[in-house]
């Protein structure tokens, strides 16, 4: 290299040309741009030298100028063509011959600098350009479509987002102004806002959020898709985070509109008829899945018989067909304070499955006979038609047993025999435990109420009525050796008398029992339940909901017509472990969505001051207690900083509260600062 030499160097991504002047130390040398900029450069950093005249810094704009016409890159595919086929390298001299038919400094640095930068046609070899093969390049050119087509829809979905972000629209999650070509985008917003540092393929989200200048964290990624209209701000990120299907897959939808316009043959034609009896669907207002009846029958012998009717979906669904591998899936309802997801499409579950009034059903019916102890004396299991006469809420029974209306005597006498069937499984050992349970409903406008369910004796009589139903289908399960989900519940080690005697009736003493509960478990060998008081016990009276009480159904279903029950031991062993599963996780989510709702009803009021009970310490070390606010059947963690007793009522006011980060902080209200 000599002083005058025209060289090119990197500077970053930048080309840079200058003309070396003088030499620096042993190996440098200084150069100067056209800027009149010195730079010092070592010769690994000259990527290329100008060969064949002497210039100056102010020749440089004259040299770019004429080398610009000669750098069209489409005369390298031309090139590439002709040196694939004959198999040879080129390099700047020889490619500026082949496409210039000169080698003047401007052609030969114009080859250069088109070679140098060709990603597609040729690789670096040396000194040399060895032209790729022709796959290769077949395969590089559809990468460089892909990416260009991904930057086109890449601008296109910015410009839809900044007029999403600008006027409102497009919006919702299937809004008509996004396209396929956006969801790689916005799923992946979704996943980084759902799970959070555990999210997979963030990439796109990140990509989208940094554009927007804006930060790459969950919480970022909730208010951009609120921001979009996409997702509301009370988003139930539980129920996002688990397997639990939201929506029924086309095929399903289909099975159900085929059923109900073409309604299978009745897998039980010789049902009984029980339409004649006086029948009474008891459930909140808001229920939609009517599951259960209650009738009386009196028989010539002056005895009564209780029947229970359950809704019988087995009706419309048979064992390893569509409906019944979606409810398999789904394993339960999921009932949240903003509606239900069903486990059956919703155009079944609240029509023809449902007990509704006035209309035949199909149903499985119990019919009960009681000994005035209480216990089982006889019973019959029977599929039946029922007509319900009433549908009635609870508050409706419990108003009618109130003024003891003579019309409905019927329902005396059912809570009449409800009575005595609490006071034997007393009697049996049975473990009552009453606490408040709060019932969190959201409007559709997200207006919030929650009410307390108390204890009534309504309520008292469709349980009892429910665990009778549990119990005589136990009893048949057992008796004729039936692959059945039975439930049971190992005995409690509870404290001692005199230890929950010093504790405060009601609430705390309860919590105190309830802490001491072992969780039921579900398998096919019948035992003892121990807070029910019973031997035996199968859920059976919620199939439309609960996919374990269907299993029974189709096992005693069978089992009474004479035919092969359909699940073997072992494989109703396997469905129970999976809808045990799914069932836990539905139950999570209704817990952490109940959670949630009632921290945002809390954060709605402000100041407010509320009663509350310690019910037991958590950490008594660190001041950490268990509380239930007692107007709405709500228990919290919260930490004191004075000194409390399990069974002290307090006031607490909300300090702090937080319910997407699940916080909420009390502050103890003294008693003087709360009377007016």
């Amino acid at each position: 290299m000599d002083k005058g030499s025209l060289i090119e160097f990197r500077q970053g991504a930048d080309r840079r040309l200058a003309v070396l002047d003088r030499p620096e130390g042993k190996k440098h040398w200084i150069a100067v741009d056209e800027r009149g900029q010195t730079h010092t450069l070592h010769p690994r950093q000259i990527t290329y030298q100008v060969p064949g005249e002497t210039y100056t810094p102010q020749t440089i704009a004259k040299f770019r100028a004429a080398v610009e016409p000669y750098l069209d890159p489409s005369g390298l595919e031309i090139a590439w063509e002709f040196l694939v086929e004959e198999g040879q390298e080129t390099n700047p001299q020889a490619l500026a011959e082949f496409l210039f038919s000169a080698q003047e400094p401007e052609h030969c640095y114009a080859a250069y600098y088109l070679l140098s930068e060709d990603k597609l046609y040729f690789k670096q070899r040396k000194e040399g350009y060895e032209p790729r093969p022709a796959a290769q390049v077949a395969e590089l050119r559809h990468q460089q479509d892909v990416e260009t087509q991904r930057q086109v829809q890449w601008q296109g979905f910015v410009a839809r987002v900044q007029q999403a972000l600008d006027q409102g629209s497009p919006q919702g999650e299937e809004g008509e102004g996004w396209t396929e070509s956006d969801r790689p985008w916005l799923e992946s917003l979704e996943n980084l806002a759902t799970f959070g540092d555990e999210a997979k393929h963030r990439g796109p989200a990140t990509e989208l959020l940094t554009h927007l200048q804006r930060s790459d964290t969950p919480e970022a990624a909730l208010g951009l898709l609120v921001d979009l209209g996409i997702w509301g701000r009370h988003e139930n990120l539980a129920l996002r985070r688990s397997q639990i299907p939201i929506h029924f897959p086309q095929k399903v939808l289909d099975v159900t509109h085929f059923l109900l316009q073409n309604p299978p043959p009745d897998p039980d034609p010789d049902r009984q008829d029980l339409t004649h009896l006086k029948t009474y669907t008891i459930d909140d207002e808001s229920t939609q899945e009517i599951d259960d009846g209650l009738s009386v029958e009196r028989l010539p012998d002056g005895r009564e018989r209780l029947w229970i009717h359950i809704a019988d979906p087995s009706r419309w669904v048979a064992p390893g067909e569509t409906l019944d591998l979606e409810a398999r899936r789904r394993s339960t309802t999921l009932y949240l304070p903003t509606g239900m997801v069903p486990m059956f499409p919703k155009e079944l579950a609240t029509g023809p499955m449902s007990l509704i009034q006035g209309q035949r059903c199909c149903a499985l019916s119990f019919g009960v006979i009681l000994a005035e102890s209480g216990g089982i004396e006889s019973y019959i299991i029977q599929p039946s038609y029922i007509q319900p006469t009433y549908r009635l809420t609870y508050d409706d029974v419990d108003e009618m047993l109130e003024l003891d209306i003579q019309a409905e005597a019927e329902l005396a006498i059912l809570h009449r025999w409800a009575s005595r069937r609490h006071q034997w499984r007393q009697s049996q050992g049975s473990i009552t435990i009453r606490m408040p349970e709060a019932s969190i409903k959201v409007s559709e406008a997200e207006e919030i109420t929650i009410n307390v369910l108390e204890e009534s004796f309504s309520r008292q009589l469709v349980a009892e009525m429910m665990i009778l139903a549990g119990e005589v289908a136990g009893h048949y399960g057992q008796t004729q050796d039936l692959a059945l989900p039975f439930r049971t519940q190992t005995q409690p080690e509870l404290p001692p008398t005199e230890e929950l005697s010093l504790l405060p009736p009601g609430p705390v003493r309860d919590c105190a029992i309830r802490r001491c509960m072992p969780r039921s478990e579900v398998g096919l060998t019948p035992a003892r339940h121990a807070s029910l008081g019973l031997e035996t016990y199968t859920q059976v009276t919620s199939p439309i909901r609960r996919y374990s009480d269907l299993l029974a159904h189709f096992q005693i279903k069978a089992h009474l017509r004479g035919d092969t029950p359909p699940f073997t031991p072992e494989e109703m062993q396997d469905l129970l472990m999976t809808t045990s599963s799914a069932s836990y996780e539905a139950t999570l989510v209704e817990r952490q969505t109940n959670r949630y709702w009632g921290l945002e009803y809390l954060r709605r009021q402000g100041n407010q001051v509320w009663p509350a009970l310690v019910l037991r310490w958590l950490r008594e070390h660190e001041n950490l207690a268990l509380v239930l606010l007692e107007d709405l059947g709500l228990e919290l963690a919260t930490r004191f900083d004075r000194t409390v007793r399990i069974g002290d009522q307090i006031h607490l006011r909300v300090s702090h509260v937080d319910p997407r980060r699940d916080v909420i902080q009390f502050q103890q209200v003294l008693q003087e600062a709360v009377l007016p």
